[in-house]
C-alpha cells in the first residue's frame, strides 16, 4: 500500500472511532434524558440536544431494541386527541442496570450477610443510618422557605447524586368533585435508582429515604412509586400548601457534613 493510501486509510479509521464514539456518548446521553424526563417523546429530546427528531428516533430505536428502553403505556384521560398520538419512552429494568454500574451484587451480598448475622434490624438500621448521613450532607443546602422550594433543591442535589431528578407540578382535576379543591402539591421523580436492583430485595432503603426525604423537606411526603417496585421512576408526592408541615418547625436540622459524606 502506497504512503498516500495508508494515510487515507488512517484518516478513514479515525473517521469512523470517532464516529463511534460519538454515537455512544449521545445514546448514552439520550438514555439519562429518558430516566429523568421519562415518558418523554423524540421531540422533546431533539430540543434539549440539539439534534433532528430523525436522528434521535434512531438512538431510541436502537435502545428499544436493547432492551434499554420501552413505550410508556399511558392510562387514557381528559378529552380524546386527534391523529396518533406521539410514542412516549421510559427507561426499562436493563437501562437502569446500564446507568448503575456493577456495584449492585456486592452490595446485596453485603446486606444478605448483615440480614444473616443481625437480622432485619441490623438492616434497617443500616438504612437508616445511610440516609441520615445522606440528610445531614444535603440540609445545609436546602435554604428556601417552604417545602415547594426545598424540593427544587433536594432535585439539583439528588441529580447531582445521579438519581436523574425532576419535580413536576400535580395538575388539579378539572372534573370531578375534587375538581379545584385538590391540595396543591409536586411530585418528586427520581427517574434512575444507583439501587435499585438491591432495594428490590431490600425494601428497607426506599423506606428509609422517604422518611430523609420528609424531614429535610418538612413536609409530611407520600411515596407513590419507586423503581424498585417496577415503576419506571420513583415518585414521591410533596404537599406544598402552608398547612402540610405546621407544627413541624421547617425541616429538622442536620448537623453540617461534607458533600459526600454517607453516599
Amino acid at each position: 500500500m502506497s504512503a498516500t493510501a495508508q494515510v487515507s486509510a488512517g484518516h478513514a479509521e479515525s473517521h469512523h472511532s470517532a464516529s463511534h464514539e460519538t454515537d455512544g456518548t449521545t445514546r448514552r446521553r439520550v438514555l439519562e434524558l429518558v430516566a429523568s424526563r421519562g415518558p418523554v417523546t423524540a421531540g422533546a429530546l431533539a430540543a434539549v440536544l440539539g439534534l433532528t427528531a430523525p436522528a434521535v428516533r434512531r438512538h431510541l430505536t436502537l435502545l428499544e431494541e436493547d432492551g434499554k428502553i420501552t413505550v410508556h403505556e399511558a392510562t387514557p384521560s381528559g378529552a380524546p386527541r386527534r391523529g396518533r398520538p406521539a410514542r412516549r419512552y421510559v427507561v426499562t429494568s436493563g437501562g437502569q442496570s446500564e446507568l448503575a454500574g456493577g456495584y449492585q451484587e456486592i452490595a446485596r451480598q453485603v446486606l444478605r450477610f448483615l440480614r444473616e448475622t443481625g437480622g432485619s434490624a441490623a438492616v434497617a438500621g443500616f438504612a437508616k443510618e445511610r440516609f441520615d448521613a445522606v440528610a445531614r450532607s444535603y440540609a445545609p443546602h436546602l435554604t428556601a422557605p417552604d417545602a415547594e422550594g426545598r424540593a427544587a433543591q433536594l432535585v439539583q442535589l439528588l441529580s447531582a447524586d445521579g438519581y436523574a431528578a425532576s419535580v413536576r407540578p400535580v395538575p388539579a382535576p378539572l372534573t370531578g368533585p375534587t375538581a379545584g379543591v385538590v391540595a396543591p402539591a409536586v411530585q418528586l421523580c427520581q427517574g434512575h435508582c444507583p439501587v435499585q436492583h438491591v432495594a428490590e430485595e431490600f425494601p428497607e432503603l426506599c423506606e428509609q429515604e422517604a422518611r430523609a426525604f420528609s424531614e429535610l423537606l418538612g413536609s409530611h411526603v407520600q411515596r407513590l412509586a419507586t423503581i424498585a417496585g417496577g415503576a419506571h421512576a420513583c415518585t414521591t408526592n410533596i404537599p406544598v400548601t402552608a398547612s402540610a408541615h405546621q407544627g413541624t418547625g421547617g425541616p429538622r436540622p442536620f448537623p453540617a457534613t461534607t458533600p459526600t459524606e454517607g453516599k
